[in-house]
This record gives C-alpha cells, sequence and structure tokens, in this order.
C-alpha cells in the first residue's frame, strides 16, 4: 500500500522536514540506502553535497541520473532502497525523465506494493494521478502527464496564505475541474501530508482541498481527508 510523506517546501532553509520523515525508515539500519531522485532540476548538482550531508548519519544516498543510467542500474537503486527521495524543481521535467527512461512504470510498481516515498514540491504533484496542478512552465515539451498515481488527489503546493493569492489561485485551480472530477489539496510551505493506505491525514501546517462544484474546505491537522 502506499506510503507518502508530502510537503510543499523541505524545511526551513534545509531538508529539515524531509530528514524529519525519512529517519524512521533509516535509523538502526546499517544498509540503509535512499534512492534520490533530483529529477525535476536541471542544476541538481548545486544541492548534492549538501543532501548527501543532511542523510550522513542516517543512510547511503544513492543518486538515479535518467540521463546516464541504464533502466537496470536505477531499478537496481529503487529495489535496495529503504525509501525514495523526490525533491522540487519543474514538474513536467520530472515526469519527462521518468517517462523517457522507462523507469516510471517500475517505480509505480514499488510505491503501491509500499516503498516510501518523502517528497516535495513536485515530488509531492507527482503522487497524484497527473501533473496537471503544477504551475511549472513545460519548457521540456513532455506530452505525459500521468502521475504516479497511488494517491486520489492531485496536489497544488506554495499555496499562498495572503487572501489575494488564494483567490488567484483558486481561480486557475477551479479550471481543473472543467475537465477533471478529482480534489486538489493545497499545500502552504510548512505543511506535511501522510498518505497511508487510503487514509490520508495532514499532519501539520496549513492546507486546504478544492472539491469539483463546491468551496475550498481548511483543513484541519489530524484531519483525515476524504474525497
Amino acid at each position: 500500500m502506499p506510503n507518502l510523506h508530502l510537503f510543499s517546501s523541505p524545511g526551513k532553509e534545509d531538508i529539515r522536514y524531509i530528514i524529519e520523515a525519512s529517519r524512521p525508515y533509516l535509523k538502526d539500519r546499517d544498509d540503509a540506502t535512499v534512492a534520490y531522485l533530483p529529477l525535476a532540476s536541471l542544476y541538481a548538482e548545486r544541492w548534492q553535497v549538501d543532501t548527501e550531508n543532511s542523510f550522513k548519519s542516517l543512510a547511503r544516498l544513492e543518486t538515479i541520473n535518467a540521463e546516464t543510467m541504464s533502466l537496470t542500474q536505477m531499478e537496481d537503486i529503487i529495489r535496495r532502497a529503504s525509501l525514495v527521495y523526490i525533491s522540487g524543481g519543474n514538474t513536467f521535467l520530472l515526469n519527462h525523465r521518468l517517462h523517457v527512461s522507462r523507469i516510471m512504470l517500475f517505480l509505480r510498481k514499488k510505491v503501491q506494493a509500499g516503498l516510501p516515498i518523502v517528497a516535495f514540491s513536485a515530488g509531492a504533484i507527482l503522487c497524484g494521478p497527473n501533473i496537471l496542478t503544477s504551475k511549472d512552465m513545460n519548457t521540456v515539451e513532455t506530452s505525459s502527464f500521468e502521475g504516479l498515481n497511488v494517491t486520489p488527489f492531485n496536489f497544488s503546493p506554495h499555496y499562498p496564505l495572503d487572501a489575494y493569492g488564494q483567490s488567484v489561485k483558486d481561480d486557475w485551480l477551479a479550471d481543473y475541474h472543467f475537465f477533471h472530477d478529482n480534489p486538489v489539496v493545497m499545500l502552504s510551505d510548512g505543511a506535511y501530508v501522510k498518505v497511508i493506505g487510503k487514509k490520508t491525514t495532514l499532519v501539520r501546517g496549513e492546507a486546504w482541498i478544492l472539491r469539483k462544484g463546491q468551496e475550498k474546505e481548511k483543513l484541519e491537522e489530524l484531519q483525515l481527508i476524504s474525497l
């Protein structure tokens, strides 16, 4: 069953939220490995050392490069991993790389079987049925919009807290429901949503849900989120 830990932002000037959510799956394991997928960024090497250092006391980081690795190499990393960490960036680029490299199907299969995912921003959007609630530019011209589809919700990270910013984004997200029926969970920076099987919970932070044909609903911490 899916085991997802999804964030809008990774931490406060660091990735502390990611480390906190990852810790239970890594501590006290001599062979703990994290499959790191920084595929949403064109400049992932800038954060490589900092990310390795953040996980240093917990696990060995194995980074997947969809351009240089074979499908077998990527599958081997995911197969050995205690969890998968998917960082932010451009959601369309992330999805394009996963589909073109053909690792998407294997990753989906492993996540459906219970391999934990810890992800933020683009990584969180990826977990839904599709990535159409991303505000990124499709500069890579991908024609692949299907997400991992391991939760029925779409996600919209970086949801603003001011009234004007919310009204702008609400109007934009309402257009999604002209063509799709599933709800959208909007995450402010600092929000943390956990998905265990069919149970989706707002662990902390501020978040809202927008259902088709309804007014948005502000979620309460520890509230189970229903369709």
